[in-house]
């Protein structure tokens, strides 16, 4: 891929995202060139089922703090005409969206699935008891994110809004502007700026938040206790927990994409090719013999 030289023509607001690669607990999806998608990893309620997909248009996997040592998560599929379909651990419903329709993405929680809707509306299904549910009233959004107990919406003017647990802090962004892009954590928040600047707002044990001096981002990805920062050269930079060696992508180059699970960090190369780092206790790591991932511009 190559990037362009200007933050100001790369930074521009991405309407209806589509990931092609993504990184559940235990597990990691990849979506093809021919709209296939391939799985590795815990496969213990089905997540990784997904070889009867067609006409996929973006995938996203479900997260879930690795201390709860469940594997209990999903998989969702969004497919080119709107519908969706989804796999994996379904006790609270949240793979009940058989019925949607007019979706242009989704995102994935540990106990709830969000779906935008092409006229900027959401809906939910899942576990509310935090209220990650409570989002029928959003308008006008672009993009929608999903961390543990908590959902974050993307307007188009480049603000933020949040519904869910917000105990450490991880919902207060009323006050972020100029935002193109989001993504949620365990229990911490981040957004990416026009300007390709980052900021965090949640919990920051293990210094997950500490992007303030990132520069030149183009992507970004939160995992667990981990943050993952995309910039416009194709290298990649890192924050938080390395327990695991999640955060060892210094030496990543031609990086077009990125994910983050639990304890694990997917970058998408080029040549549509898969690179890994991370806890690989049940094969979530197991890329190597992916090709011909699907390769979205930043543009």
């Amino acid at each position: 891929m190559d990037f362009m030289a200007s933050n100001e023509a790369v930074l521009k607001v991405k309407r209806w995202p589509k990931d092609t690669i993504t990184a559940g607990c235990r597990h990691s999806v990849g979506l093809r060139e021919d709209g296939t998608v391939v799985a590795t990893g815990d496969n213990r309620y089905g997540q990784c089922q997904v070889s009867g997909w067609r006409d996929i248009v973006a995938v996203r996997a479900g997260n879930v703090h690795m201390a709860r040592n469940t594997g209990n998560t999903h998989t969702i599929g969004l497919h080119v005409n709107g519908t969706v379909v989804a796999v994996g651990w379904n006790k609270h419903d949240q793979c009940n969206v058989s019925d949607w329709r007019n979706i242009v993405a989704v995102a994935a929680g540990w106990c709830h699935t969000i779906g935008l809707t092409a006229d900027g509306t959401v809906v939910a299904v899942g576990k509310n008891k935090e209220g990650e549910c409570n989002i029928s009233g959003w308008r006008d959004m672009v993009a929608v994110a999903a961390g543990d107990w908590h959902t974050i919406g993307l307007r188009a003017n480049g603000t933020v809004v949040a519904v869910g647990n917000n105990r450490y802090r991880q919902c207060d962004v009323n006050d972020w502007s100029h935002i193109v892009e989001v993504s949620a954590g365990y229990l911490h928040t981040i957004g990416l700026q026009r300007d390709g600047r980052v900021i965090a707002v949640g919990s920051n044990k293990h210094e997950q938040c500490e992007v303030m001096n990132w520069q030149g981002i183009v992507a970004i990805a939160a995992g667990s206790y981990h943050t993952i920062g995309l910039k416009a050269d194709g290298t990649v930079m890192a924050a938080g927990s390395n327990k695991h060696g999640q955060c060892q992508v210094s030496g990543w180059r031609d990086i077009v994409a990125i994910a983050a699970g639990c304890a694990h960090t997917l970058g998408l190369q080029s040549d549509g090719t898969v690179v890994v780092v991370g806890e690989n206790e049940y094969g979530q790591c197991d890329v190597n013999g992916w090709q011909d991932i699907q390769v979205n511009e930043h543009v």
